[in-house]
């Protein structure tokens, strides 16, 4: 970084000699201290390109690997996983790059662990949450020497990271000269586009069991009118989001014994880490004879069946669990938790058209 900073400073040199300095040249750093003119007040910076390096196949700039095997969220919430091209790149050339060593990767299993990985190689395939944070600063701090801007660089943290951590990072920061920092610690954001895969994402047998019920649930209930009275579905959360669901018919008839059995899968369903919205998905629409015939006479009908207003009441509440993230409400609407800009309204979902945000992941 030393000879490409020289190397650009002496190209806007030439140039200030040939066409003057800069504006603000007189009183500046390269003025007063070092007498040298300048066409340009900078010519240096590590700029943030991280969705550009992705499109054009090649490094972000001076970031470690994130991981070997990442996690990438796409449109409309796919996930799919992707090797490390220069890993892939390595593998194959040389050969080690077999399917079972795939598969392991694709484990989370470190590379130093798998033995038909070169020892060699698999010391410098050291990803971004194995490098202590003081190091992620340190890298920084030695590349903004001989930048003149600043360095887009992020300090990676795990998700058990705490304050105290993110203070020292800010801290070492500042004392070592950088001139801005970037901390992100997994996990912080509900849907982050890039994760990565550790062995202790394997799944557990006993993990897939439902988190208990606690003594208290806080809920809403929801009055839906259907071809075979009225229906009251209740949908509750706890402190780690919705757990569980109930539906009772306010008079005799329709099919409480089928609406009971389906509250009861979803119960278990959302206490064992389903996403709501996929919970929805699989009932809205769903039609009953009675409540679709009864819809033509009755105007107070909204849904098609049972199934189909369980969904909704869901749906709802799990937009107004999302509202209330954000307390902060302006004159165009809810505010984007993240960049404060107000955010609108689409398909039932809160948009920022800034940071592309969205309340429904």
């Amino acid at each position: 970084m030393s000879f490409i900073q020289e190397q650009a400073h002496q190209a806007s040199e030439s140039l200030a000699r040939q066409r003057g300095a800069f504006p603000n040249w007189q009183g500046s750093l390269w003025e007063t201290p070092y007498r040298r003119p300048m066409r340009h007040a900078a010519v240096t910076t590590i700029a943030p390109t991280g969705t550009i390096s992705l499109i054009a196949g090649c490094s972000s700039g001076i970031e470690p690997l994130f991981s070997i095997i990442t996690k990438r969220r796409a449109l409309e919430g796919q996930e799919f996983l992707q090797l490390n091209p220069l890993v892939e790149s390595l593998g194959t050339q040389q050969g080690w790059l077999t399917e079972g060593v795939r598969a392991q990767l694709v484990q989370g299993i470190p590379p130093k662990d798998i033995r038909h990985i070169p020892q060699a190689l698999a010391e410098v395939m050291v990803t971004a949450h194995e490098i202590a944070p003081e190091w992620h600063v340190r890298l920084q701090a030695a590349f903004q020497k001989h930048v003149d801007n600043a360095v887009s660089k992020t300090v990676n943290l795990p998700a058990d990271a705490t304050a105290a951590v993110v203070d020292q990072v800010f801290r070492r920061a500042h004392q070592w000269g950088c001139k801005g920092i970037t901390v992100y610690r997994d996990g912080c954001r509900q849907h982050q586009v890039l994760r990565s895969v550790h062995a202790s994402d394997r799944v557990d047998p006993l993990a897939s069991s439902p988190r208990p019920r606690p003594r208290t649930t806080v809920g809403q209930t929801t009055k839906f009118r259907m071809g075979c009275g009225t229906l009251f579905v209740g949908v509750h959360k706890d402190d780690r989001g919705l757990c569980e669901v109930f539906a009772n018919l306010g008079k005799s008839g329709g099919c409480p014994a089928q609406s009971e059995a389906t509250c009861r899968a979803l119960s278990i369903s959302l206490r064992s880490g389903v996403d709501p919205k996929v919970l929805v998905e699989q009932l809205k629409g769903i039609r009953c004879l009675s409540t679709v015939a009864r819809r033509k006479e009755d105007s107070e009908i909204d849904v098609l069946s049972c199934p189909d207003a369980i969904a909704k009441a869901i749906e709802e509440a799990t937009d107004h669990a999302a509202a209330s993230l954000n307390s902060t409400e302006g004159p165009a609407g809810r505010a984007c938790p993240y960049c404060t800009q107000p955010m609108r309204r689409d398909s039932g979902c809160f948009v920022c058209d800034k940071c592309l945000f969205s309340s429904c992941g």
